[in-house]
């Protein structure tokens, strides 16, 4: 039986170099074209022939614009109205890569670290440069809770930089592991299915079972690729939300 983590190897399907980085074109930069591509289709089915009564894929499209606007007005407020468009696009994108990735023979570009943590990164970097831009240097004051009495200071401050600081590990970190760990776990108990199978005999019998639970635990992963994609957008109006407005 192949190991459960050779669904994850990234497989090269052209060399490519860009000023002196390795840049080929892989498994993982081919599923993110498709994850890009089905979007692309599920906006042309949304917008083609949009009229006031929707119909089936341009009430699909408004309801989960309206979703991400209802999350961003009630988690960030009027003044995060800009950042829609951002949270949208990766909610869309990781939910759609997280589904994508449970069909057969496809790859989950999302249960690579590489990948959730530029997703991570891109998003502290946006909220760091907001802050700054909007509160200048106030927006130190964000490690510093109200009405804190000034000897914790000494412990407290540090402990929110920290918390600050590892905002883009724990970010990339929990879509990652989530998204590894049930493709592992649908693929060793698959491959349970095929062993008992193939053993004949009284341990054929036992097949079912393992199969049941992996029908339950396809279901369950499908739940969590949905839960993950908006866990990833929630956490991302959260802290636009303390880059934006400085609550505490």
């Amino acid at each position: 039986m192949a190991s459960p983590l050779e669904q994850f190897a990234i497989r090269r399907y052209a060399d490519i170099e860009v000023a002196g980085i390795d840049a080929a074109f892989t498994n993982s930069s081919l599923f993110m074209l498709i994850t890009l591509g089905l979007i692309g289709l599920f906006f042309f089915l949304g917008t083609r022939n949009a009229g006031l009564v929707p119909h089936r894929w341009q009430a699909a499209l408004e309801a989960v614009v309206g979703f991400i606007d209802d999350m961003v007005e009630q988690n960030v407020g009027p003044q995060g109205r800009a950042f829609v468009p951002l949270v949208f696009a990766l909610f869309l994108f990781i939910l759609v890569a997280n589904v994508l990735g449970l069909f057969p023979y496809s790859f989950t570009v999302t249960s690579h670290i590489a990948v959730t943590f530029a997703f991570a990164a891109l998003v502290f970097l946006l909220c760091v440069a907001v802050g700054v831009a909007r509160h200048g240097a106030h927006f130190l004051s964000l490690f510093v809770p109200a009405n804190t009495p000034w000897p914790l200071l000494f412990l407290i401050v540090p402990i929110e930089i920290i918390s600050f600081l590892s905002r883009p590990l724990t970010l990339g970190i929990r879509l990652f592991a989530n998204m590894t760990a049930g493709h592992i776990l649908l693929k060793v108990f698959a491959g349970f299915v095929i062993s008992l199978g193939a053993a004949g005999g009284v341990l054929s019998l036992l097949a079912p079972v393992p199969f049941v639970l992996t029908v339950a635990f396809f279901a369950l992963e499908l739940l969590v690729a949905v839960v993950q994609a908006y866990v990833f957008s929630l956490l991302v109006c959260i802290y636009l939300n303390d880059s934006v407005n400085l609550h505490h």
